[in-house]
């Protein structure tokens, strides 16, 4: 059996209670968070202590997107751009440098035991684009947003990292944060096709998250908890990857935790992500989410068989190339 939850735990050790509690409702995969992170040995440690409560070999997940979305700062890791400045300063290079730093990005995961980064994030900004947002886009138009979430994704993968593909279908136009309340869309489907453009050119990638957001041209609900939404990811975006929410815990969904879990199931998501480390949240959650079946089973098992060694390069060189290209 393996539980339909991604969960994050309170510190830098497991408690007893969340020992316990993982090895009861066996998640499909982890995420850490600052809270989470001292030292590189004590990063190592509670790794193989997760995976430990499970049965299988549990992705691990961060945020290390770079600028303000960074979970590992130096000197566990460099201390990365904002993606939308890297862009900018790499000019024609941007593509390979952003392939660059997603690779040079696994190296400094898999050397503490995580094997998975929620990026790359091609939600299409724009003027309206909300500052939590913003500078984390790669770009203003799909075919740019489209050729660095390849190269961003490229990067993890040669380097032994799953990608997470985000915001699933789109939260480009989202004109407040969702971690504090519901964004509403109001564009037209047509304009909405470019949003959703990206997705679908990298509709192959093993994961993808969803977006807390309401299209009010589409469906009244927001997309992680609409069936109608889910089912134009799957057969309009044609993503078959495994769909796990965005953190369950944002105030952009209402209700309690159990009622947002069975919802999102319910929706046709695979996968319910809860991030904060919340214990009691946590066994509602994994209670209404239920076990991997089927469909979520098949995707959950090809993610784990999306796993490879990292390729063989020179760090040394590719820092200095990447460097070069910000520089030059």
């Amino acid at each position: 059996m393996i539980g339909a939850t991604i969960l994050g735990c309170a510190g830098l050790r497991l408690s007893p209670e969340e020992r316990q509690f993982f090895k009861e409702v066996q998640p499909f995969g982890f995420i850490l968070f600052a809270r989470n992170i001292d030292n590189a040995d004590q990063i190592r440690a509670l790794c193989d202590e997760l995976r430990a409560t499970v049965q299988h070999d549990a992705p691990i997940l961060i945020d290390q997107e770079g600028g303000r979305v960074q979970r590992l700062r130096p000197p566990l890791a460099a201390d990365w751009l904002p993606p939308l400045d890297q862009i900018a300063m790499a000019g024609n290079g941007a593509a390979r440098s952003m392939y660059l730093r997603a690779r040079l990005q696994s190296a400094e995961l898999r050397a503490l035991g995580i094997d998975s980064n929620c990026a790359p994030l091609v939600d299409v900004a724009s003027e309206a684009t909300h500052p939590f947002l913003k500078n984390r886009c790669y770009g203003t138009t799909p075919d740019a947003v489209i050729a660095i979430g390849r190269a961003v994704a490229q990067g993890h993968l040669d380097g032994g990292v799953l990608p997470v593909l985000k915001h699933i279908p789109g939260h480009g136009r989202a004109q407040s944060d969702s971690h504090l309340e519901l964004p509403r869309v109001s564009a037209s489907a047509e304009d909405l096709a470019q949003d959703f453009a990206p997705f679908a050119a990298l509709n192959d990638l093993p994961m993808g998250m969803t977006a807390h957001l309401v299209y009010e041209a589409l469906d009244p609900q927001p997309a992680t908890i609409s069936p109608k939404m889910m089912g134009l990811i799957r057969n309009q975006i044609g993503f078959d990857g495994l769909i796990m929410t965005d953190d369950i815990s944002m105030q952009a969904l209402s209700g309690t935790m159990r009622a947002r879990a069975e919802a999102s199931i319910a929706a046709g998501c695979d996968v319910v992500l809860h991030c904060n480390g919340d214990l009691e949240e946590m066994q509602q959650i994994a209670a209404a989410s239920g076990a991997l079946t089927g469909k979520a089973l098949t995707r959950a098992k090809a993610v784990l068989a999306a796993r490879q060694r990292p390729d063989s390069v020179d760090i040394a060189a590719l820092k200095a190339e990447l460097e070069s290209l910000l520089n030059g």
